[in-house]
C-alpha cells in the first residue's frame, strides 16, 4: 500500500509540474507583453527625432515698434556708432519717438500637407511678418489664419510647392503621468533642439478659463513656445507654452497646452478664423462644505449659481441660488469642468441640465448662446431697489455690519441700486476673513432670503441656528459682483 500510494503521488506530481511549468510560461509571456504595452525608457530618440523633425519649424516675427523719446539722453551726432549700439540709452534725440523694428522668435509645427501650422498666439502677436523656417533650411512667409488668446493658441499658412511634412494629433487624455514625452523646438534661438523628459503631472491650470496644461520636466526654454510636444509614437499631445522658473531657463517645470484642447481651437480656427464658444450666461462658483450644507446638499460638488443677467441662463429659468449638477449628460464637479464642458458644446445647441434648487433636482432646457458676442457686450444683472430700513450697527460672525444709507452709499461708492447689509469691519481671525470677506462688501441675502438691515441679518442667523443648521449661506456683492459664501456660525 505504501508503494502504491507513493507512485501514485509521483505521477500527480508530474501531472502537476507539467501544468506548474505551462502556467508560468503563459505568465512569462503575459509579464512580458505588459511590460511592452507600458513603454519602457527608450533606448534612443534618435529615430524619432529624425522622422519628426522635418515637421517642426522655427518661426521669426517682425513688428515696427515705436521709440520712446528721452529728452535728457545723452547727445550724440547723426551715424554715430553709439546710437546703433545702444538705441534704448540714447532713445531719439528730435523727441519724436522715431519707429524701430524689432523681433522675436519661436516655435511651430505642421499639421496638414498643404501648409497649416500650428503656433502659440504670443509667438505672432501684434507680428507685422511672419518668417517660417523650415528644417533643411528654406524659408516661407506666412499668413495669420486665426488666434486663440484665451488658450495661446494660432494657426498659419504657407504656401506650399509639394506636399509637406506634417505631424499628427494624438489624444492627451490617455496620457498618463510617468509617461516618456519629447519636445522640439528653437530654444534661446538655437533651432531645432530635442530635449525629452516625462510627464510629471496633468490637468494643470495656470490663469485661464480653459487651461488644460500637461506638465514635464523636458528642458522648455523660452523659444521653445508654439513648438510640439510628442508621445513615443510620435503622436503630438501638447503644445509647449510656458515655464515657470525664477531665472528664466528650464529648471523642470514646463507647461504645454493639452492636445485635445488645441485640436478644438485649431479645427474653429481653420473653419472660421475665429473661436465659437458655448455661452450659458450666468455667474457661478464653487461649492464648499459650509455653502452645501447651507443649501441641503448631500456634498460639496456643482457650480452654485450667483447671478443670472440677461441672456440663455435667464431664458432657461436658471435662478440664483441653483446648482448646476450635469451638462449635457456629464456630472459637473467644479466650476472649471462647467466652463470647460459649456465652452467645448456647440453654439445654438439645445442641452439639458439638472439643477438643485430649494431641496430637489430639475431639469432645465438652454439654448447655448455664443460666448466671444457676450463679451462685446456689458451684461448687468438686475438689482432691487428696496431702500435700507435702517443704519443700526451689529456685530456678528467676526464683522460689524450696518445698513446701507446714502452716506454710506458714498463713501462705499456703491452703485445706487445696491441694497442690503453693508461690512464695515472683519475681524483677520475669523471665518469670514479666511472666506474672503471684506470691509466694503455688502451682504443681500442670509440663507437665501433677501436682508436690508442689521436687524434682518440677525434675525436669519437666529432662524439658521434654531432649526439645528451648522453653517448659514451670504450672498454677498463687491463691485457689482455677486457671490455666494458659507460660514460656520460657530
Amino acid at each position: 500500500m505504501t508503494s502504491i500510494a507513493i507512485s501514485r503521488s509521483n505521477r500527480l506530481s508530474g501531472r502537476h509540474k507539467f501544468y506548474l511549468g505551462s502556467v508560468l510560461a503563459l505568465a512569462f509571456l503575459m509579464m512580458q507583453a505588459t511590460l511592452s504595452s507600458a513603454r519602457g525608457a527608450p533606448d534612443s530618440f534618435a529615430d524619432l527625432a529624425e522622422r519628426l523633425l522635418p515637421s517642426v519649424v522655427n518661426i521669426t516675427t517682425s513688428q515696427t515698434v515705436k521709440g520712446i523719446a528721452r529728452p535728457n539722453a545723452p547727445q550724440v551726432p547723426e551715424g554715430s556708432p553709439f546710437r546703433e549700439l545702444f538705441p534704448d540709452l540714447f532713445g531719439d534725440q528730435g523727441g519724436n519717438g522715431r519707429a524701430r523694428r524689432a523681433s522675436a522668435l519661436g516655435s511651430g509645427f505642421v499639421i496638414s500637407a498643404d501648409g497649416l501650422i500650428v503656433t502659440n498666439n504670443h509667438v505672432i502677436d501684434k507680428a507685422d511678418e511672419i518668417t517660417i523656417e523650415f528644417y533643411d533650411g528654406e524659408e516661407r512667409v506666412a499668413k495669420l489664419i486665426g488666434r486663440d488668446e484665451k488658450t495661446d493658441i494660432a494657426l498659419l499658412k504657407v504656401e506650399a510647392d509639394e506636399p509637406l511634412p506634417f505631424v499628427t494629433f494624438g489624444d492627451s487624455d490617455i496620457s498618463r503621468v510617468g509617461d516618456w514625452v519629447m519636445a522640439i523646438g528653437n530654444p534661446l534661438g538655437q533651432g531645432f533642439t530635442v530635449t525629452s523628459g516625462i510627464i510629471s503631472a496633468r490637468n494643470k491650470s495656470l490663469r485661464g478659463t480653459y487651461d488644460d496644461f500637461i506638465q514635464t520636466d523636458a528642458a522648455i526654454n523660452r523659444g521653445n513656445s508654439g513648438g510640439p510636444l510628442f508621445n513615443m509614437d510620435g503622436d503630438v499631445v501638447g503644445v509647449n507654452t510656458a515655464i515657470i522658473s525664477p531665472s528664466g531657463g528650464s529648471i523642470g517645470l514646463g507647461f504645454s497646452m493639452s492636445s485635445n484642447v488645441v485640436t478644438k481651437v485649431v479645427g474653429q480656427l481653420e473653419e472660421f478664423g475665429e473661436t465659437r464658444r458655448g455661452w450659458l450666461g450666468v455667474r457661478i462658483q464653487d461649492v464648499d462644505e459650509e455653502m452645501a450644507e447651507g443649501l441641503g446638499l448631500e456634498s460639496a460638488k456643482g457650480a452654485l449659481v450667483s447671478g443670472v443677467p440677461d441672456g440663455p441662463g435667464k431664458d432657461a429659468g436658471i435662478l440664483a441660488r441653483d446648482v448646476i449638477l450635469s451638462f449635457d449628460g456629464e456630472e459637473i464637479e467644479d466650476t472649471r469642468e462647467l466652463v470647460s464642458v459649456v465652452g467645448n458644446t456647440e453654439v445654438g445647441k439645445a442641452v439639458r441640465m439638472v439643477v438643485f434648487r430649494d431641496g430637489k433636482t430639475m431639469t432645465l432646457k438652454v439654448v447655448l448662446g455664443r460666448r466671444e458676442d457676450a463679451e462685446k457686450t456689458s451684461i448687468v444683472p438686475v438689482i432691487s431697489e428696496k431702500p435700507a430700513e435702517e443704519a443700526k450697527e451689529t456685530e456678528a460672525l467676526g464683522m460689524k455690519l450696518t445698513g446701507v444709507t446714502p452716506d454710506l452709499r458714498e463713501r462705499l461708492n456703491l452703485d445706487a441700486s445696491t441694497v442690503g447689509v453693508a461690512v464695515i469691519f472683519v475681524d483677520e481671525t475669523s471665518d469670514a476673513y479666511e472666506k474672503g470677506i471684506r470691509s466694503g462688501d455688502v451682504i443681500t441675502e442670509v440663507g437665501q432670503k433677501s436682508v436690508t438691515s442689521a436687524s434682518d441679518l440677525q434675525a436669519a442667523f437666529k432662524e439658521a441656528r434654531d432649526a439645528g443648521r451648522k453653517s448659514v449661506l451670504l450672498l454677498v456683492e463687491r463691485g457689482g459682483n455677486p457671490r455666494f459664501v458659507g460660514l460656520a456660525l460657530d
